[in-house]
C-alpha cells in the first residue's frame, strides 16, 4: 500500500510541474513553442520510463519506511549530478530553451531519479548492500535468527508445541514453496499422503491463530531458489538468504544441509535429548506387544514411542514385565532401550516394583 501511494504521489507531482509549467504566461508565447513542446516530451518521456522500470523491479515486501529517506538522499545527490547535464545538451545540440523550460526539465530529472531510488531501497529492502572498492559491508541480523520450518516439521506437530513453550524465542518462517507442497499432499489421491497434508495444513494454521507464536509466510521470489531442483535444495537456499535455521525431521537433509553449511535443529534429535536418561542395572517396566527378529526377543513400547528390545521376553507377549536395563541407543533415527527378564523374572518382588514407582515421586519432588 506505501509504494501504491507513493507512486500516485509521484504521478500527481510531475504532472502538476507540467501543468504549472506548460501554462506560464513566458512559456505559451508562439516564439517559444520548441520550449513548450521540449519541456513537454521530456517530461513525459521521463514519466513513462521511469514507471516502466519500477514495474519491472522484482517485488519483495516493505519492510521499513527508513528506505524512502535513504533513497531520497541518494536521488538528491544524483539529481544534482546530473542536473549540468541538460545545460550541456541544449548547448551541444543548439537547443534554444527558455530558463523556466530548462528549470522544468531539472526539476522532473530530479523527481523521477528520487522515485527510482526510493522505489529500488524500498523492493530491495534490508538486501541493499554498500560496496566500496574491496570491501563489503552487508546486513547484520538483529535478534532472534528465524527458525524455517520444512514439511517435515509442520506434519510432525512437535515443533508447535516447542514454540507455544516459548523454548523457541524467534520468529517462525514457512516458504511458500512449503506451502505448496503441504498443498499437493493434501490433494494427492493417495489416502496416506492425503492425511499427512491435511494434518500439516492443520497443525500450521493452529500456530497461526496461536499468540504466542509469530508465524510469517514467505512470499519471496529469488532467481537463486526458482532455479534449483527439490524442495530441500530450495530450503537451504532460502534459509541461507534469511540467516535463519533449518527446522526439520528428516535425517538425510540435516546432514546435507550441515555439509552445505546450513545451521540445522533436528526435532528427533531435540526430543531425545529431553527424554529421561536410563542406566544400566535399572529396573523398567514395559509391556511386550510383539516377538523380536532374534530368538527368545520381545518387544515393547514406552509410552514416548521409544523401543525396548527384551532378551528372553519372546514368550511373555501381552504381558507387564519387569527387566532390567543392559544398555541403550541413541540417534537422531530414534531411541532403543535394551533389557533382559531372566534377571528380574524371580525377582518381581516388592523391592522391584518399589524402585519403579518411587521415580515419579522423586521426581515430583525434585521438581
Amino acid at each position: 500500500m506505501l509504494l501504491w501511494a507513493f507512486r500516485v504521489i509521484f504521478l500527481i507531482v510531475v504532472v502538476g510541474v507540467l501543468l504549472t509549467t506548460a501554462t506560464s504566461e513566458e512559456i505559451t508565447k508562439p516564439q517559444n513553442a520548441s520550449s513548450w513542446w521540449a519541456m513537454v516530451i521530456s517530461g513525459t518521456g521521463m514519466m513513462i520510463f521511469v514507471f516502466f522500470l519500477d514495474f519491472l523491479t522484482p517485488k519483495k515486501k516493505i519492510s521499513a519506511l527508513a528506505g524512502v529517506f535513504f533513497g531520497l538522499l541518494v536521488g538528491m545527490l544524483i539529481s544534482g549530478a546530473l542536473a549540468p547535464a541538460v545545460d550541456m545538451i541544449a548547448e551541444i545540440y543548439k537547443i534554444e530553451l527558455i530558463p523556466q523550460s530548462i528549470g522544468a526539465i531539472k526539476y522532473m530529472l530530479g523527481i523521477c531519479i528520487c522515485f527510482l531510488t526510493i522505489s529500488i531501497v524500498i523492493r530491495t529492502k534490508d538486501d541493499v548492500r554498500f560496496v566500496i572498492p574491496y570491501v563489503e559491508f552487508t546486513k547484520q541480523t538483529k535478534g532472534a535468527r528465524p527458525l524455517v520450518l520444512d514439511t517435515s516439521a509442520i506434519i510432525d506437530g512437535r515443533v508447535a508445541d516447542l514454540c507455544q513453550s516459548k523454548l523457541f524465542d524467534a520468529p517462525v518462517v514457512v516458504p511458500r514453496f512449503v506451502l505448496t507442497e503441504l498443498q499437493m499432499l493434501a490433494d494427492s489421491p493417495d489416502k496416506l499422503k492425503r492425511n499427512r497434508g491435511r494434518r500439516g495444513l492443520d497443525i500450521l494454521r493452529k500456530m497461526q491463530s496461536s499468540s504466542a507464536i509469530d508465524v510469517e509466510i514467505d512470499d519471496t521470489m529469488m532467481a537463486e531458489i526458482e532455479e534449483a531442483r527439490g524442495v530441500d535444495q530450495k530450503l537451504m537456499i532460502f534459509t541461507k538468504s534469511r540467516n535463519g535455521r533449518l527446522a526439520t525431521t528428516d535425517y538425510n537433509l540435516s546432514k546435507v544441509a550441515q555439509l552445505r553449511e546450513v545451521d540445522v535443529v533436528n526435532i528427533n534429535d531435540m526430543a531425545n535429548s529431553l527424554k529421561v536418561i536410563v542406566l544400566p542395572g535399572e529396573p523398567m517396566e514395559v509391556k511386550i506387544i510383539k516377538p523380536g527378529e532374534e530368538a527368545d526377543q520381545g518387544i515393547g513400547y514406552l509410552d514416548d514411542g521409544t523401543m525396548v528390545v527384551v532378551e528372553g521376553g519372546r514368550n511373555k507377549i501381552g504381558r507387564q514385565v519387569i527387566i532390567g536395563v543392559t544398555s541403550s541407543l541413541q540417534t537422531s533415527a530414534g531411541k532403543m532401550i535394551f533389557g533382559k527378564f531372566d534377571s528380574f523374572a524371580s525377582d518381581s518382588s516388592a523391592e522391584s516394583r518399589r524402585v519403579i514407582n518411587k521415580r515419579p515421586a522423586e521426581t515430583g519432588a525434585r521438581e
